[in-house]
């Protein structure tokens, strides 16, 4: 049995097996925690900017401040009463103010129908000084903006 022992010892000595030396299994190890950071940093962008979007109060606000102006473009002044701005279009009376909800929205003059404009509104104020309109809105996260518009 030795001799065969010895015999199979003698083959596999012969037998050349590659391995890994120190330096490629250094460079695989450097290779992986690269690829990880890497992978780390893309995730965190990718995050931030999810986040940035859904957050984004100022895109709402040139879109609001865009169809607004357009609303009041073609109309006549009525009032500003309760917060609310009251104009007339084409025979037809709307209201346009802050909700009891986080909404501006617009509807007809005695409350009927729902088209809420913007969203995420924590406070507003709407003054009249002669044909001049002052809309003042304060977002949910601290943003404040006015609106100014001068009825003809």
């Amino acid at each position: 049995m030795s001799m065969k022992m010895n015999k199979k010892f003698c083959v596999l000595k012969n037998f050349r097996v590659r391995s890994f030396t120190l330096l490629e299994c250094i460079i695989a190890l450097f290779v992986i925690s690269g690829s990880v950071l890497v992978y780390e940093a893309l995730t965190a962008s990718l995050s931030t900017n999810i986040r940035y979007l859904s957050d984004n109060y100022q895109e709402n606000w040139l879109l609001f401040s865009q169809q607004l102006h357009t609303e009041l473009a073609g109309s006549q002044l009525e009032k500003v009463e309760g917060n609310k701005l009251y104009i007339s279009r084409d025979g037809q009376q709307l209201a346009l103010g802050q909700s009891k909800a986080d909404d501006f929205r617009k509807t007809n003059a005695d409350g009927r129908g729902y088209q809420p404009m913007l969203f995420g509104l924590a406070d507003s104020h709407i003054s009249r000084e002669s044909n001049i309109v002052t809309i003042r809105l304060t977002f949910k996260n601290g943003l404040k903006r006015s609106f100014i518009y001068a009825f003809t």
